[in-house]
């Protein structure tokens, strides 16, 4: 086992690990911290991938936008310390008989399969070709998605105005 493997199964641990901590924390803000290890797991299992810039992508948009909120949702949220996750049985039952039929289903896959053997591929640096491209030929796309976010969020703006002056 060479250097690239421990890293990708310690990054792979440290996702699933964290995605677990996410899905059975009783706490919302440890739930919340664990999804910021799944999200920085996610992103180094990029980087070993040669995908540089999905993962600068999942750090910027997951990390400071998403979690940013969720996190910003939670300390305005006046008692976002007293949620408690009610568990039961009854409850669990599905989810776990759902992923216990995907896992076995991906392990009957990853037995049978024969997979070929292939040697790392050298490091291409992708950011600096798709952030070109995105500046020369796909400026007009690019420049017309940004403005379709704007309107979004101050369509969203307005929305959130109206219903706030109708309460008083």
């Amino acid at each position: 086992m060479d250097w690239y493997d421990i890293l990708f199964y310690a990054f792979a641990v440290l996702t699933i690990g964290s995605a677990i901590g996410v899905v059975f924390s009783r706490n919302i803000v440890y739930a919340a911290f664990s999804l910021l290890f799944t999200f920085f797991g996610v992103a180094a299992l990029y980087v070993l991938l040669s995908a540089d810039f999905i993962a600068i992508t999942q750090i910027l948009l997951y990390v400071g936008g998403v979690l940013v909120l969720i996190v910003f949702g939670i300390m305005l949220t006046t008692r976002a310390q007293k949620v408690e996750v009610k568990q039961g049985f009854i409850r669990l039952l599905p989810p776990v008989l759902v992923a216990g039929i995907i896992a076995g289903t991906l392990i009957g896959v990853l037995t049978t399969t024969k997979w070929p053997a292939a040697g790392l591929a050298p490091y291409e640096e992708t950011a600096r070709p798709i952030g070109a491209l995105l500046m020369t030929t796909f400026v007009l796309p690019f420049e017309l998605a940004s403005i379709l976010l704007l309107v979004a969020l101050i369509g969203a703006v307005i929305i959130a105005r109206r219903e706030k002056t109708r309460r008083v």
